[in-house]
């Protein structure tokens, strides 16, 4: 059997964990540049996330505090999938990756952070994006900060938006 260290993420498991749900009190703060939210659809939204496994890591949940897949609305599960495409369309513009890796961890015991709310990791990827220094000196390399991944991929909605505009 192989085995999977990511010693990097101690910091995220032993890290204080905010009150409440980062899914339910992000959007209703109101600052969504503070709060590193991207794109507000009817339903669902699209995110940063502070604890990234790579430039660019997005979360995609729903308003509504559910925790599966099963539990959202048919509404809900289509803007879901539609985020989806908005995240791997401005990622794309941004940063230009060779693939993504795109999932949900269902339960706490699936890996779920934050267990009670659903939502989506959409995680760009590069050829040797994986690098040594993680299991070597316990640090994660992550070459750019939350606030101009946030302003790139802000610009990068803006211009989507601007061509269907156009369309």
């Amino acid at each position: 059997m192989e085995h999977l260290w990511a010693p990097w993420r101690i910091g995220y498991v032993t890290a204080e964990q905010p009150e409440g749900c980062i899914f339910c009190v992000k959007p209703a703060a109101g600052d969504d540049e503070a709060n590193q939210i991207l794109h507000r659809g009817d339903l669902v939204c699209i995110m940063l996330n502070a604890y990234p496994y790579n430039t660019g890591h997005l979360m995609i949940a729903p308003y509504r505090h559910v925790a599966e897949p099963l539990d959202l609305e048919p509404q809900e599960s289509g803007e879901l999938i539609y985020c989806i495409r908005i995240a791997m369309e401005i990622l794309r513009a941004s940063f230009a990756p060779e693939g993504f890796n795109i999932g949900m961890n269902v339960g706490r015991v699936a890996g779920a952070g934050y267990a009670d709310h659903v939502h989506v990791h959409v995680v760009p990827r590069w050829s040797g994006d994986t690098n040594f220094m993680a299991v070597v000196a316990d640090t994660r390399v992550v070459p750019e900060a939350l606030a101009d991944s946030y302003r790139k991929l802000k610009d990068a909605l803006a211009k989507r938006a601007d061509e269907a505009r156009e369309r």
